[in-house]
């Protein structure tokens, strides 16, 4: 490993303690390695800015950093144990080929600054990459409503049979469920772009840091002024974004289970194309919804991680060694669950429909609530066209689900999917 950063004369290095204390850093800096080159680069034309480097010194460091991201891209600089972290790699190889030049990088700036930033970077990537695929679900889903509006099929309370219902309301409601959720993204990603940059420990410095120019320089909305305040956001932010990558994931294992259900010989509703399914190994008949199945668990990394970063939070104010563990946990799991995002699109894009078992389940009983509607219309007590209606519920096989369709018109229902006012909220969102 090379020199830490913090070693001095009078330091003792234990490697076991060593080990101990990077931790996982090296590996999940990885992910982070990119946005501190960058966030680095940024805070040397700064220094430039103040006459701490001279034009020549920021040429040269800025030289250094481009080459090293295209390392780290191309996979000829790979984090490992040879250092402690991501800043402490950065420092090493600017010192390797500048010398003093590169050692004078850290001016101004502690690696509390450093992390901040990098995560900041990070996160409004991958908020942005979350946002992206919720809206990329809810316009499959809107899509497939305006194409199948019309399809019966059974809606279902408590997972019993209850009313006559449409493939298109199914389609909208995760159209508008996914909406919601890229709404969700989109507001955690405005809390999380704040440049917190040149708040150094969380006390600031003895220097006039062009923190303004790096916020421009970094592609950040506002600065995050206070540096107790950028301190006590570490964590805060991180459980922010894994909360929207919840909401996200809560509705893909909402939909999960309807397809679980949906697939089974019992609804036969669905048929998902090959590449969703697994044989079993001891079963020759079995195809397995393992991809179903696993988008229903995504969830549970993203909980798990909040849970973590919650009781990691029960801190003081100002920066504690026991954030470092903060990492872990978010980077494991937005990673995962955009994994799984990413799938969905495609799989809601390829099922298909057996509209002859979604027929068949449409019983004469599923037309009672729209006879005890009728009857209300016509004048009778809500309450005792109910009533009737519950007696009548068993001869109703006159009735056809095309007739019970066109009947739901109140706003949003299946005659009235008002699929225009929510394909303009996905736009707005985009």
């Amino acid at each position: 490993m090379t020199q830490s950063l913090w070693q001095k004369a009078d330091s003792v290095v234990d490697p076991r303690i060593m080990r101990f204390l990077a931790g996982e850093d090296v590996l999940l800096d990885r992910e982070l390695l990119p946005h501190d080159i960058r966030a680095s680069r940024a805070h040397a034309a700064g220094l430039v800015a103040i006459g701490i480097l001279s034009a020549e010194e920021g040429v040269a460091i800025a030289r250094e950093l481009d080459l090293l991201a295209a390392d780290v891209a191309a996979g000829a600089f790979v984090l490992d144990a040879r250092f402690e972290d991501g800043h402490s790699a950065i420092e090493a190889r600017l010192t390797e080929r500048l010398g003093d030049t590169g050692r004078r990088i850290h001016t101004g700036r502690s690696r509390n600054d450093q992390v901040l930033v990098a995560s900041r970077l990070y996160l409004k990537e991958r908020l942005a990459e979350l946002k992206a695929s919720c809206l990329d679900a809810a316009r499959v889903a809107l899509r497939r409503a305006d194409a199948e509006r019309d399809l019966p099929m059974p809606g279902y309370t408590h997972i019993q049979r209850a009313v006559v219902s449409s493939a298109g309301l199914w389609w909208a409601g995760w159209a508008e469920s996914f909406a919601d959720s890229a709404t969700i993204a989109r507001d955690a990603l405005a809390l999380v772009d704040a440049n917190p940059l040149g708040t150094a420990a969380g006390y600031g410095v003895n220097l006039p840091l062009d923190r303004d120019g790096t916020t421009t320089a970094l592609g950040f909305a506002r600065l995050q002024v206070n540096p107790a305040a950028a301190q006590l956001s570490r964590g805060k932010y991180e459980w922010q974004a894994l909360a929207a990558l919840a909401q996200a994931l809560g509705d893909v294992r909402r939909l999960a289970w309807d397809l679980s259900l949906f697939t089974t010989s019992e609804f036969g509703f669905v048929a998902l194309p090959p590449q969703y399914t697994t044989g079993s190994s001891i079963m020759p008949n079995k195809r397995n919804p393992d991809v179903v199945e696993l988008l229903r668990a995504s969830q549970a990394v993203a909980l798990g991680a909040m849970a973590e970063l919650s009781a990691l939070l029960s801190l003081p104010s100002g920066y504690q060694r026991d954030l470092q563990f903060t990492k872990g946990p978010v980077v494991r799991a937005l990673r995962q669950g955009l994994d799984a995002l990413a799938l969905v699109p495609a799989l809601l894009a390829d099922l298909r429909w057996n509209e002859a078992a979604m027929r068949a389940a449409i019983e004469p009983a599923m037309h009672a609530t729209d006879l005890a509607v009728e009857q209300a219309i016509a004048g009778v007590p809500f309450r005792d066209a109910y009533r009737a209606a519950a007696e009548a519920a068993k001869s109703l096989g006159d009735r056809t689900p095309e007739a019970s369709i066109a009947a739901r018109r109140s706003p949003g229902a299946c005659a009235d999917l008002r699929l225009d006012a929510i394909g303009a909220r996905i736009d707005a969102l985009a």
